[in-house]
């Protein structure tokens, strides 16, 4: 075998579960992400897809590019199976992850609070969080050396990208290797854009966007406000699936702006989360604010609270859920709801979807991507023509208004994913395409292939599938 080598677990031939396997050595391996598998990525023998059950033996340590499920889903599992390395993630990330894991034990595994604090006791000791643009050694043997450093990736608050400096000591030869995790677009509130590297050899790149472009992402806060206009002025809720971490965050940002600058139905607007972990999430991300970009330290220094503001409600036990859900559905309250998950695949945005979807004065807004197979991929596509869609087994006709805004996607687009490679200074020669749809990732082959036909530069492309493992 050649050194350095790929093997992928997961997120490969797919937008989740991603899990990739840097194999510097025999005896030196490095995995990134351990995600849960969504959607039509999600086999129906689930629990033997997520158990692991690739040799850990080589594998000296994780490193999470950020803290999101599909990136981290299958931590528990991999704990399980006897990994006990270090779990390197970026500052922001070490206080946001085990928020995450409590949650998925929680759904997957168990309720007994005094089996998560022992887990959680055991990831807390295995967790090495690490500070932006620092390299840290991991292994310098007699063979090899090899250091990560971490960037930001702008996707999330503490999410990365991970630089891999490999030195084969025998033969004196350095490789640069770069797993992009998932990057950001620009324009994204409170995050400041990725920026490229000035060499890398071999890149294990996103691809999620692949075959699109994001429209109009200056314009999004406009598209945002008229989009919940038109359901205020219909007397109804809009509802806005969104992922605890990260979207919810961005939304309560943008909100605030727009009720901070509005008049009229803004001004008794309520703005309701309706997740306990997004709550606890949103305290996180405050206590975080050094890690905010410019443009947020600005409205900070203004006297503003763009994630705690008057109009901000936050719903917690269940019995709260289920009588807001009622009123609601029942009063024509103006109100905007985000609450998880992001997809419908699950959580409270559930009831709100089966109480509304048959009213046509409520509307929902989809501001994040709809994997095949997931609940909010059918709404999106056939709300607009009256289908229906299924949900714990029961169908519901849509008369709800759907509508999405693509600029809200927390990912690089196709034109941002091929300046990720154009702005290095010294191109790489291998471009492995992970985390997307088959079409996502043909699209964003034949674009990396024109770029670098342009330049007489040589490439290696490949669109791997993800192992069975």
């Amino acid at each position: 075998m050649t050194y350095p080598n790929f093997i992928h677990h997961g997120g490969a031939s797919g937008v989740t579960g991603s899990c990739h396997q840097l194999v510097a050595t025999a005896e030196h391996s490095l995995l990134v992400d351990c995600g849960l598998f969504q959607g039509e990525d999600a086999e129906l023998d689930s629990l033997q897809q997520l158990e692991v059950k690739f040799d850990l033996s080589a594998i000296k340590a994780l490193v999470v590019t950020h803290v999101h499920i599909d990136h981290v889903g299958r931590l528990p599992y991999l704990l399980a199976a006897g990994f006990t390395g270090p779990i390197f993630c970026s500052q922001p990330s070490a206080h946001l992850l085990p928020l995450v894991i409590e949650d998925a034990l929680k759904i997957g595994f168990t309720r007994d609070e005094q089996l998560i604090e022992q887990f959680l006791e055991r990831v807390q000791s295995q967790l090495v969080p690490l500070d932006y643009k620092q390299w840290f050694t991991l292994v310098d043997d007699k063979n090899l050396r090899l250091k990560i450093k971490l960037h930001r990736a702008g996707h999330i608050l503490g999410s990365c990208y991970v630089e891999v400096a490999l030195y084969y000591k025998a033969k004196k030869l350095k490789k640069r290797v770069v797993f992009s995790g998932d990057l950001g677009a620009p324009w994204s509130p409170l995050l400041p854009a990725p920026k490229s590297l000035y060499k890398c050899d071999y890149l294990v790149l996103e691809s999620t966007y692949g075959d699109r472009l994001h429209s109009n992402r200056q314009n999004r806060l406009k598209r945002l406000q008229l989009a919940i206009e038109k359901a205020l002025q219909n007397q109804g809720t809009v509802l806005i699936p969104a992922f605890s971490i990260g979207r919810t965050q961005e939304l309560l940002y943008e909100l605030e702006g727009l009720v901070h600058n509005a008049s009229g139905l803004w001004q008794d607007l309520e703005i309701i989360v309706d997740s306990p972990l997004a709550a606890k999430f949103t305290q996180v991300y405050r206590q975080l604010k050094p890690y905010w970009d410019k443009e947020a330290q600005r409205r900070l220094q203004a006297g503003r609270h763009p994630l705690n503001f008057d109009n901000l409600y936050t719903i917690n036990t269940h019995q709260e859920h289920e009588a807001t859900v009622a009123y609601l559905a029942k009063t024509g309250r103006p109100a905007v709801v985000i609450a998880a998950s992001g997809m419908c695949a699950g959580g409270r945005i559930v009831n709100y979807l089966k109480a509304m979807l048959g009213d046509a004065k409520h509307q929902v807004l989809f501001v994040g991507y709809q994997a095949s197979g997931t609940p909010g991929r059918k709404i999106q596509k056939y709300g607009p023509t009256g289908g229906y869609v299924e949900l714990d087994g029961q169908r519901y006709t849509i008369k709800a208004g759907v509508d999405t805004i693509t600029g809200y996607s927390a990912h690089a687009d196709q034109k941002d994913l091929v300046n990720f490679i154009k702005r290095m200074r010294y191109w790489p020669k291998e471009v492995r395409l992970v985390h997307g749809q088959e079409e996502a990732r043909q699209a964003l082959k034949a674009k990396i292939d024109a770029l670098y036909a342009g330049k007489n530069y040589l490439v290696q492309v490949f669109l791997p599938v993800t192992k069975n493992t």
